[in-house]
This record gives C-alpha cells, structure tokens and sequence, in this order.
C-alpha cells in the first residue's frame, strides 16, 4: 500500500498572505449601478431559460422518441 507523502504546509505566515490577498480583492470591489445590475440580471435570466429549454429538448426527446421509433 502507498503511502501519501503529502503534507500541508499550514502556518500563519501562509494564513495571512491568503487573508492579505482576500482583502485586497475586498478593497478592490464596488456596489454595481443600476444599469450594471439589471443588465447581470437580464444575462443570468437568460441563461436559466436557455438551460431549461435545452433541458425540455432532452426530455422530450427521451420520452417522445422511443414511442415514435416503436410505431
């Protein structure tokens, strides 16, 4: 049997660079203005509706098909 011979190298000074980092993201963010919102918002709709149309395609394909190939 074959040991793993990784090991995490955890201490604070590798704690803190990653907090340091996640911070400076932090800094870097703003709110998003109206305009910028509603046009995420209109992407990520449309997105939903083409992932729930190509799901519906699928499923009727897989239970329409087998009953036509029957016939």
């Amino acid at each position: 049997m074959v040991e793993s011979t990784f090991e995490p190298k955890i201490n604070t000074e590798s704690v803190g660079q990653v907090i340091r980092a996640h911070l400076r993201v932090l800094k870097l963010t703003r709110k998003p203005s109206r305009e910028e919102f509603l046009t995420i918002a209109k992407v990520a709709g449309v997105g939903i509706l083409a992932v729930g149309a190509i799901g519906f395609i699928v499923y009727v394909l897989l239970t329409m098909l087998p009953q036509w190939v029957a016939k």
